[in-house]
């Protein structure tokens, strides 16, 4: 069905519940018992409200409380800042790597340890892990396409895997794209008759009684040899020199050009680039897991952005494109190179791809920064792995693993393991969503439970920025706080109960709990408890933008959505205000300004230093 065309079905779905409501109406209810219940509505309503009342005190007193805990941490790092600029501690230097990470909040403990190893030489930043791009992706040798970008948006471009531009064939000792694709097809082939003999009702029964008792000796295997080479899923028989790429004739340079100038600006990355440029996305690695894709990127689809990286990493590296960026006034330094990332969730490992055009000597550095340049960042996230690790092992229950390659070694059989049910915690205790720069945060500990989105309203003059944000990944990250939220306040009604219990049915279209009823929505338990404990509280997401009032309350006034989600309390907005060197004048400079929108009475309310709102 192509995009932008009507749909019926929620129009059948409507007629489908109406019949349902007429056929128990007339079952079991009389129409004037039905029209009563419904004249006293407003009385009931209220009547619940009131009950209601303390909860929603605690709930509010719950949530105020983690508010005060970030803002006290942006505070004090504000002040430190200022101290620092004061004293003329804080050297301007070009960094060696600029990082550009999804805004996941499994992404924040991995952005703090590899700052914390590399120190000034790393910035990060935050973007949304389909980095901008609105494409589909077709991999080799597949049949159809599968959307790479958040399910607010469509697809407007396709791409699919090939050989790096310009090459007539893959590297030495590498097969050739024909050999690749045809191995390919002959995979999806052969996957395909298995897993229709597998599942079909004909031969379903067949497969146990006779095939059965042969998957022994896999299960035996698969439980003893939990330790293997980490990474997540990745196509059958893809070539290292062969990936996800724009093909000839998909978009002129023209149009390239003006998507990747977008997505720059998007992610305030316009100048100052670093030699080398990460395009970190994200995956987790799971076998046996059901509910995979909620631990993959949200951004992409449900999907590893691995495609997303290396497809944008391709275009920005491309020497038309960059003459084209050029002439749209951004200049991309010949020395710079962009360099494709998957961050490993499970394992907090990460692989690098498509490198060949990023050796040290395509850098145009001189000496032996040529020399250990992309060495040197590897061996930063091999440090900021083994930190990131470190700082998850109590929450997965591997305190006990001695020192970090035991650490590593345990996580990748937790990753590998065919029963762990719990081989990661995912987005849990998600409770904020900051939208500044870097600098605001850089160094604050926000335990992995706020997502990061770099944002420069300065360098925002029409708000167009803000407005992608507070339409896009705001709503976004709202859902998924839902998500998690009524999952842990009402598994029953809105979880998905015991995932031991889980059967897939409908080709992967849901779960049953159990032989049979309904299909499950949301979250297992497992996902939320550790069988002990709660890991997830139940908090409405907080989102603090580092903006002036007039250009919040404008897109505000200007998107329904936004005004909806703030003026019906499905979040909380707050703001911050960075002081200025005219504010700060002769006398003490003062603290972070930050301020809470109250909707009852459409204004903005200071946040006092414990961090609670004023009046509140």
């Amino acid at each position: 069905r192509p995009a932008a065309a009507d749909d019926e079905a929620l129009t059948h779905l409507l007629a489908v519940r109406l019949c349902w409501e007429a056929l128990l109406a007339d079952a079991s209810l009389p129409l004037a018992d039905w029209r009563s219940g419904w004249a006293g509505l407003a009385g009931r309503r209220e009547a619940l409200r009131r009950g209601q009342l303390v909860d929603w005190i605690l709930q509010s007193a719950l949530e105020f409380g983690h508010q005060r805990q970030v803002v006290a941490g942006l505070r004090s790092a504000a002040a430190a800042a200022q101290r620092q600029a004061a004293a003329k501690l804080l050297p301007a230097v070009r960094p060696a790597v600029q990082a550009v990470f999804c805004i996941d909040v499994r992404s924040e403990v991995f952005r703090r340890a590899l700052e914390t190893v590399a120190g000034p030489a790393v910035h990060t930043r935050g973007f949304a892990g389909f980095f901008g791009l609105p494409i589909a992706y077709t991999p080799l040798g597949g049949a159809s396409a599968r959307p790479q970008l958040p399910g607010l948006l469509s697809p407007a471009l396709q791409v699919s895997d090939a050989a790096p531009p310009g090459d007539a064939a893959t590297p030495a000792g590498s097969q050739s794209l024909g050999q690749v694709l045809a191995a390919r097809r002959r995979a999806l082939g052969w996957s395909a008759l298995w897993h229709d003999f597998r599942h079909t009702p004909a031969s379903i029964f067949s497969f146990v009684e006779s095939i059965g008792l042969g998957y022994g000796g896999k299960l035996l295997m698969d439980s003893l040899r939990t330790a293997r080479g980490s990474a997540p899923p990745q196509a059958a028989g893809r070539d290292p020199a062969v990936g996800p790429r724009f093909q000839p004739g998909d978009l002129d340079a023209d149009a390239a050009a003006s998507m990747a100038h977008g997505i720059l600006t998007a992610i305030g990355l316009v100048d100052g680039f670093a030699p080398l440029v990460l395009l970190v996305g994200h995956g987790s690695q799971t076998t046996n897991n059901p509910h995979a894709a909620g631990l993959d990127c949200g951004a992409c689809g449900g999907q590893t952005g691995e495609v997303n990286a290396r497809v944008l990493s391709d275009l920005l590296n491309r020497a038309g494109i960059r003459r084209a960026l050029a002439e749209k006034g951004i200049q991309v330094p010949d020395s710079t190179r962009f360099v494709a990332a998957l961050h490993n969730t499970t394992t907090d490992e990460v692989q690098l791809f498509d490198t060949a055009d990023t050796a040290p000597a395509a850098l145009g550095m001189a000496g032996s920064a040529r020399n250990n340049a992309l060495a040197q960042m590897q061996g930063w996230l091999v440090e900021a792995g083994a930190e990131a690790r470190a700082e998850r092992a109590g929450a997965l229950g591997l305190n006990g693993h001695g020192d970090a390659p035991q650490l590593a070694t345990a996580m990748r059989q937790r990753a590998n393991d065919w029963s762990q049910v719990r081989p990661e915690w995912g987005l849990v205790d998600n409770a904020m969503l900051i939208v500044a720069p870097r600098a605001r945060s850089r160094g604050v500990h926000l335990q992995g439970r706020s997502f990061l989105h770099d944002y420069d309203w300065q360098a925002d003059p029409d708000s167009s920025v803000l407005t992608l944000i507070m339409t896009a990944p705001m709503v976004v990250t709202n859902w998924i706080n839902l998500q998690y939220h009524a999952s842990a306040l009402d598994n029953r009604r809105y979880g998905s109960g015991d995932k031991v219990l889980h059967n897939v049915v409908g080709h992967g279209v849901g779960v049953f709990e159990g032989n049979g009823g309904d299909l499950r929505i949301g979250l297992p338990m497992q996902s939320l408890h550790d069988g002990q404990q709660w890991r997830h509280t139940p908090l409405r997401l907080s989102v603090l933008i580092e903006a002036p009032r007039q250009k919040i309350e404008a897109v505000m006034a200007q998107q329904t959505v936004v005004r909806q989600l703030v003026g019906n309390g499905w979040l909380h907005l707050l703001r911050t205000e960075a002081p200025s060197a005219k504010s700060q004048g002769a006398e003490a400079a003062p603290g972070l300004v930050v301020e809470r929108w109250l909707p009852a009475g459409s204004r903005w309310d200071p946040v006092d230093s414990a961090g609670l709102p004023a009046g509140d």
